[in-house]
């Protein structure tokens, strides 16, 4: 059975760090490609980062371009996502999904399989 676990969401101030952690059960997330996506309060779910299993290319959206960063971490089995310089506006719940293919995608539709999402809360 494939599941995906994200961890590592809480409260965060606005201008700090938080890191996510995504693992996978039931498959390998080294050999597929994983994609982070979030959604507000009130708003669509959204995608904000994917990492590619064919080149391990990376993909943000322009709301977190040059603040997240998306990694493999191969020791631990898991999908990152390092979370910096945080917003009020990245506030939401966090989900990571899996997608068949050799490159990932910004759409939710493409991916099969998604963990339960942890929280993210940046407030002072």
């Amino acid at each position: 059975q494939v599941t995906l676990v994200e961890s590592g969401g809480g409260l965060v101030q606005p201008g700090g760090s938080l890191r996510l952690s995504c693992a996978g059960s039931g498959f390998t997330p080294d050999f597929h490609n994983i994609g982070w996506f979030r959604q507000a309060p009130g708003k669509q779910r959204e995608g904000i980062s994917c990492t590619s299993v064919r080149d391990n290319s990376t993909w943000y959206a322009d709301s977190v371009k040059g603040r997240f960063s998306i990694s493999r971490e191969y020791a631990k089995n898991t999908v990152d996502l390092q979370m910096n310089r945080v917003k009020s506006e990245d506030t939401g719940v966090y989900y990571c999904a899996r997608m068949p293919g050799t490159y990932g995608s910004s759409w939710s539709y493409e991916y099969d399989y998604w963990g339960q999402g942890t929280q993210v809360t940046v407030s002072s």
